[in-house]
């Protein structure tokens, strides 16, 4: 065998076992060898072809979801081949363009690239959510309408957008978001991804089940702080103190059947509101199954996921795809380390 006479550093290889295998290479000689390999990329391709590769992607979390569907084949359905890149974007499997700025430290090198489809998983969602979000834009007919509750810069919006759009449906875009520099990203996001103006509309707010006010954290600049968390029913003093220093905003609450206005109904509806989502539902339950189709809902604990199936079960809905939240037990309190996922398809519409 011909050894080739371009070499990489002891570093290189040390790097690519770590990102591939997850640890150091077993021993000085195969670090020697993989240094001739010729290119980091002919390294890269021998270690992902081996048996050990292949048994570490398939043990990933994000394998390990419960559908009544099978979200591959619709994710494989929805991959867009020969996409161009774009500078300052990152360009994912479906076509859908994010601006580098929207997430400074995830998409800070990755702007002028085209991503592959997202199996296991991606850097914001895994097969279970891509799955079901693409199963409630193949589920509907001639147009497709969707809210996004916590839409941040429009990601589930752009997403499920562009794929009806592709499949030949009109689409309508809602979204709703506490922060302000948020609700802009998304606004520009829909503009680079080809939305009209009136096939978008923005609520800067917290969805809720009724009326009202709350406070919603200020950050120095948006992009950096993902989970903020609105805090409702605070006292008189707590209210007058936040606004005073500057802390948070106050933002009305805007209901369900606001954010649907007069149309005849969701073709989807993404919840992640960081928290709160069961409690929107158990409120909501009534204009959930009259007008909302398909619902994806990010789960943040156990006890959530616990209370979103023993509601929407009684209420008749189905449940086609459950990944669970992925937690790490400390000293017997349960961190949630990565979100749930659920989908939920209503029987009645």
């Amino acid at each position: 065998m011909s050894i080739p006479t371009q070499s990489l550093s002891h570093e290189d290889i040390v790097a690519v076992y770590e990102v591939l295998l997850g640890r150091r290479p077993e021993s000085d000689s195969v670090i020697e060898y993989y240094r001739h390999a010729g290119s980091a990329a002919a390294v890269v391709r021998s270690i992902g072809q081996s048996a050990e590769f292949a048994e570490r992607r398939i043990s990933s979390p994000f394998h390990h979801y419960h559908s009544s569907f099978d979200p591959l084949a619709i994710m494989r359905r929805h991959a867009v081949s020969g996409l161009p890149p774009r500078d300052g974007h990152l360009t994912n499997f479906l076509g859908v363009v994010i601006h580098g700025k929207f997430l400074p430290g995830i998409l800070g090198d990755r702007t002028g690239q085209v991503e592959d489809i997202p199996i296991p998983a991606n850097w914001h969602a895994d097969i279970a959510e891509w799955g079901a979000a693409l199963r409630a834009v193949e589920l509907a007919r001639e147009s497709f309408t969707m809210a996004e509750l916590g839409c941040g810069w429009g990601c589930w919006m752009n997403n499920t957008g562009v794929a009806s759009r592709r499949l030949g449906l009109k689409p309508h875009l809602i979204g709703v978001e506490g922060d302000e520099g948020h609700i802009a990203f998304a606004r520009e996001a829909c503009a680079s991804n080809g939305f009209a103006e009136d096939e978008v509309t923005l609520f800067r707010g917290i969805a809720a089940a009724s009326a009202g006010t709350a406070l919603f954290p200020r950050q120095s600049a948006s992009g950096i702080d993902w989970g903020l968390e609105p805090i409702f029913n605070a006292t008189e003093e707590e209210r007058d103190r936040a606004l005073r220093v500057g802390s948070h905003d106050e933002l009305p609450m805007i209901p369900l059947d606001e954010v649907i206005g007069d149309r005849d109904r969701l073709d989807l509806l993404h919840v992640d509101i960081q928290g709160g989502e069961a409690d929107l539902e158990d409120s909501c339950i009534d204009i959930l199954s009259r007008r909302v189709s398909y619902m994806v809902i990010g789960t943040h604990s156990r006890q959530i996921e616990g209370r979103l199936i023993d509601s929407l079960l009684n209420a008749g809905w189905i449940l086609e795809m459950e990944r669970p939240a992925i937690i790490r037990l400390t000293e017997g309190t349960l961190l949630t380390l990565v979100d749930g996922v659920q989908g939920w398809r209503n029987t009645a519409l």
